[in-house]
C-alpha cells in the first residue's frame, strides 16, 4: 500500500484524477500540495452529473473533500 503523501510527491507535475465527496471528478495537473493534503491543480476539468466543464486552476482542501486520488 502506498502512503498518500508519497503518492502526492510522485504525482507532482503529473495528471491526477480526484473523486470528491459530492461525487464530482476533477482531472488536472497536480502543481502543489502541503502537509494537510491541500492540493493545487492546473488545467482542471470537472465531470459531474451530466456536466463537464473546464475550471482552470483549483485549490482543493484535501482532508475533508477528497475520497480518492488516482495518478494518470
Amino acid at each position: 500500500m502506498i502512503m498518500p503523501m508519497k503518492m502526492l510527491e510522485e504525482s507532482l507535475n503529473r495528471q491526477v484524477s480526484l473523486l470528491l465527496k459530492d461525487n464530482r471528478v476533477l482531472e488536472g495537473t497536480l502543481t502543489g500540495y502541503d502537509e494537510h493534503m491541500n492540493m493545487v491543480l492546473e488545467d482542471v476539468e470537472e465531470s459531474g452529473e451530466n456536466v463537464t466543464r473546464k475550471l482552470g486552476t483549483v485549490v482543493i482542501r484535501g482532508g475533508s473533500n477528497v475520497v480518492r486520488i488516482v495518478p494518470k
